[in-house]
């Protein structure tokens, strides 16, 4: 399915400051938060496409791109696949925007996911596109793809801080990530909004990543394609997507494909459609023709008779099918052409044959001599 405009997603104009953008964002991201829409998939798919424009849209190198090329020109640059990461993962990503949604618990400190320090967490998916032609969904391929992801500092080894310094105890929370409001029976446990969960600050960040531990490096790898993918399948790369936190693992980058137009055929399943033009006479008579398949072209016989939008079946010069493997067949639609010009021999033969049909078809059309000739005869 087609993306829609990231300015559309959001409900603002191009001319948009970062500061319009980011309310925006709280604001939508609110309406379809999962936490107040529950068991509702269409606001869940709408609170992760949000969180995707904002990605694009707050972000000053990004933005530029989508300007300018649109969709396309942010290939490569390591977009996270919200698709498909849990909604929960979206509100700890941009937890101190939406203030607490995502990443907040209950009156009882019994939320939908605990906040605060944890463990080694999973890295976030990335995804980019690859493209493909129709020969190489028949014999399956390898392509290389580049894009860019956040990968860890090399200068802090990512934990954000100048070289020989080391993060400090967040003072707000003194460590836990959590801070906790009220008291008695009832008490607001949330995340630190100082740390943002982790326990700790930066007094002395990095030059180098601005003290976030991460900065963005180009990437190149190798996937295979197998025979027989369709459009909008992805392909699965483990573990080239981003670092996790605290020594988690890796995610993975998620490839998904796009098939380029072929200049003849067009793909129906694991079946190939051709249309091929033929003459009347052609039809009428019978004839063998050449027709487009992938690698070269084939022989089809047309029998006399042949009416308009006849189809034939070429068996075993379709696709293969990704689970099967079973070779599809390509389908030849015959369209009968009617000649614009016709020169004076052809003209005659088919008056004469229409005299055999017993059918009426226009008088020949007089030249223009003698209709020249037939103005003066009547002017005397």
């Amino acid at each position: 399915m087609a993306k829609r405009d990231y300015y559309e997603v959001l409900g603002v104009g191009k001319g948009a400051s970062a500061d319009d953008i980011k309310r925006a964002y709280r604001r939508m991201a609110m309406k379809y938060h999962p936490d107040k829409n529950p068991d509702d998939k269409e606001a869940e798919a709408k609170f992760k496409e949000c969180a995707e424009a904002y990605e694009v849209l707050s972000d000053t190198e990004k933005r530029q791109r989508y300007d300018q090329f649109g969709h396309e020109g942010l290939r490569g640059m390591g977009m996270r696949d919200y698709r498909h990461m849990r909604w929960q993962d979206i509100g700890s990503i941009f937890e101190d925007i939406l203030g607490g949604f995502g990443g907040f618990e209950d009156l009882f400190g019994r939320g939908r996911r605990k906040t605060g320090r944890t463990g080694p967490a999973r890295g976030y998916d990335l995804e980019t596109s690859v493209d493909l032609t129709l020969n190489d969904v028949a014999d399956g391929a390898e392509k290389t793809i580049e894009f860019t992801r956040q990968d860890i500092c090399p200068e802090c080894n990512g934990n954000g801080c100048a070289k020989g310094k080391m993060p400090d105890k967040c003072p707000a929370c003194g460590g836990r990530g959590q801070v906790v409001r009220g008291g008695g029976f009832f008490q607001m446990v949330s995340t630190c909004q100082q740390c943002r969960g982790s326990g700790h600050i930066i007094t002395n960040p990095c030059k180098k990543c601005r003290g976030t531990g991460r900065v963005p490096k180009k990437r190149t790898v190798s996937i295979k394609i197998p025979p027989g993918v369709h459009e909008g399948q992805g392909i699965r790369v483990a573990s080239e997507g981003e670092p996790g936190r605290g020594g988690g693992p890796r995610g993975d980058l998620y490839c998904y494909v796009r098939i380029e137009q072929h200049e003849f055929l067009e793909r129906d399943g694991n079946n190939l459609i051709a249309l091929v033009p033929i003459s009347f006479t052609q039809a009428a008579l019978g004839a063998t023709i050449d027709v487009p398949s992938l690698n070269s072209t084939q022989r089809l016989k047309v029998p006399a008779g042949t009416q308009y939008g006849s189809v034939f079946r070429i068996k075993g010069k379709g696709l293969p099918g990704l689970r099967t493997g079973r070779t599809g067949d390509q389908l030849v639609q015959i369209v009968v052409e009617t000649p614009r010009r016709l020169n004076e021999q052809q003209e005659e033969l088919l008056r004469e044959f229409a005299k055999t049909e017993n059918k009426r078809v226009s008088p020949r059309a007089k030249t223009f001599f003698e209709k020249l000739k037939k103005h003066f005869d009547s002017m005397r």
